[in-house]
């Protein structure tokens, strides 16, 4: 788990090292073990490396491999290296170091761009041909890894967060509009290939795309899982799917437990992470480290869900740490997760994931955590609504459903200027949800929010806060096997019993029966859900700031009267709508946008 930049030019010049070098050193809390520049003519790589497997000299990045005539910049874990070095050892190559980064980089040589699909991992990476000079990026199937773009005629600039880009210079920083429509309407989600900011794009997740030297650009997507009935599965019985989501579960969690130092896991305290504990335990793993978070109570809201997770703990025999968050730590809390945000993100879990990683990290470097079971297994609960609407309605009955406000609200709270003419979050789901692969329309939103949603929400919001510090978190419920399985299953067994049936009827037996039949849980940050005190003070700072004035995002007034009465207004799921305006304003001015 790593950072990278880089940069190529299409007109002839040299690569600009000094702007590369800016861009590095923005990148030094994803790898604060070492770091690496390579360059050459129009080409040119940094990388900031966390060592996590291979932690000799040998492992460092830019990897050159010099017989094979490539250089490779590598973000992730293949957690089957093993495996693939052994074949690839088979077919004549010898390695010179012990990283999966050089697996990588031979796999290329190997089986070119579709060497992807023999990945188990996540993973951003960047191989350049040293004869051809052609360049290839590459993303995990779920975008777990992430890689944001700046390109320009001239040139192409790559890094692992979009402030890196920032760094770097000349990147146009002014807002895209209709990123702007998708962030107030998907929970502050802006699909791929989109950011917020008009001179920034990243590559969409499960895609390999080549550069010639000559600009020339090419993309292939490699995966697109189909969320329907497998004919060969029509008899399996329910009992059968939950032995199957187990089975596959523990393949994924113990294929993540490869590293060369210790792996621990983040215990909220929810069937999730609780289950990911318990077959570690099951895989003989001893004095397993478990982190478990809690805020003070605020506006009658718990701040804690430490009961769950001290069951747990103490039924599995884990070394766990509570880690309690003072409430002096808060507030700057707030404003250092904004600062370690790739793009605005309005969940009040990056506060906590932030937090508890910076605590975490003092005890280990990789985490395994419960990330992503919701989307792929039917537990949230705008998912039951859908079940029995037609195919060809589930579009408009998931945007009743999910989205925060529909087009002629937001009409009335953006400024005019900053409106676009059609109604564009519609338009996107419409597209989505039309799209073959999805049987019914349960399984259209659960193929979105799996491809979609997650990967610009929960995933990025994970691999920001954790690395921010240096962390590098694991989410075996986002093995890309399991997700297949997953999509195959019907909808009714993952909306039974509240949502995650399935999942819930296969720990049975596994995990405590208090911790399957608790209510659903939440990294929960009252502070900010009942905004009140410095942190309502916060939040009309930035939003009554000069720089937010001139910007002039949103309705003076529709702003005024949030800022009145700051909790009562809520987005369709319960969100607060202020602090979602606020995010967002306090975010550019972070990043000095203006």
């Amino acid at each position: 788990m790593c950072g990278l930049a880089g940069e190529l030019r299409f007109d002839g010049a040299a690569a600009d090292v000094a702007s590369l070098g800016r861009m590095n050193d923005c990148l030094v809390h994803r790898g604060p073990d070492g770091s690496g520049v390579w360059a050459r003519g129009p080409i040119a790589l940094s990388h900031r490396r966390l060592s996590i497997i291979d932690l000799s000299a040998a492992g460092s990045q830019p990897m050159v491999d010099a017989p094979l005539g490539i250089t490779v910049a590598f973000n992730g874990c293949i957690y089957n290296y093993r495996q693939l070095r052994a074949e690839l050892e088979a077919a004549g190559h010898r390695f010179f170091s012990e990283s999966d980064t050089e697996v990588v980089g031979k796999a290329f040589a190997e089986w070119g761009g579709s060497c992807v699909e023999r990945f188990y991992g996540m993973f951003a990476f960047v191989i350049v041909e040293h004869a051809s000079g052609r360049v290839t990026l590459a993303r995990d199937r779920l975008g777990i890894k992430p890689l944001y773009l700046d390109q320009t005629s001239a040139r192409l600039r790559f890094a692992s967060t979009l402030p890196a880009l920032l760094a770097g210079g000349g990147t146009d920083t002014s807002i895209d509009r209709t990123a702007l429509s998708y962030y107030m309407t998907f929970h502050s989600v802006v699909p791929a290939p989109r950011t917020i900011l008009n001179g920034v794009r990243k590559l969409p997740p499960a895609t390999v795309r080549t550069i010639e030297a000559d600009g020339t650009t090419s993309d292939r997507v490699y995966w697109d899982p189909p969320f329907e009935r497998d004919p060969e599965r029509a008899d399996w019985s329910a009992t059968d799917w939950e032995q199957a989501v187990l089975t596959s579960l523990r393949t994924s969690v113990e294929r993540r437990m490869v590293a060369d130092v210790p792996v621990g896991v983040l215990l909220s305290g929810g069937i999730d992470s609780s289950l990911v504990v318990a077959l570690l335990a099951e895989a003989g793993q001893r004095d397993l480290k478990t982190f478990s978070i809690g805020f003070e109570s605020a506006g009658g809201e718990s701040g804690d869900e430490f009961e769950y997770s001290d069951i747990v703990a103490k039924h599995f025999g884990t070394d766990h740490t509570r880690i309690r968050i003072e409430g002096s730590r808060l507030l700057p809390g707030v404003d250092a997760a904004v600062a370690a945000m790739s793009e605005p993100m309005v969940s009040h879990d990056a506060v906590a994931f932030y937090l508890l990683s910076e605590d975490v990290s003092k005890s280990v470097k990789v985490v395994q955590s419960g990330q992503g079971a919701d989307e792929v297994l039917g537990g949230y609960d705008w998912y039951p609504p859908l079940a029995g609407v037609p195919r060809d309605q589930a579009a408009e009955a998931y945007s009743k459903v999910f989205f925060d406000r529909r087009w002629p609200e937001l009409q009335h709270l953006l400024a005019a200027e900053w409106q676009v003419e059609h109604d564009a979050p519609s338009a996107f789901i419409e597209e989505r949800f039309a799209r073959a692969g999805a049987e019914t329309a349960v399984d259209a939103a659960l193929r979105n929010d799996t491809t979609i949603m997650l990967v610009d929400d929960p995933v990025k919001r994970v691999d920001n806060m954790t690395m921010a510090w240096g962390l590098e978190a694991r989410v075996p419920f986002l093995d890309h096997e399991f997700v297949e399985l997953a999509g195959a299953i019907p909808p009714e067994l993952k909306l039974a019993d509240g949502g995650k049936g399935v999942l819930k009827r296969a720990s049975r037996g596994v995990i405590p029966d208090a911790i399957i039949d608790r209510r659903k849980g939440y990294f929960p940050v009252p502070a900010i859900r009942q905004l009140e005190g410095p942190f309502l003070g916060r939040v009309r700072e930035v939003l009554t700031d000069p720089v937010a004035r001139e910007r002039g995002l949103f309705d003076t007034g529709s702003v005024e009267r949030l800022l009145a009465d700051p909790n009562s207004t809520r987005t369709t799921l319960g969100s607060n709508a202020l602090w979602q305006l606020a995010l967002l304003e306090m975010w550019l001015q972070t990043q000095g946008v203006r």
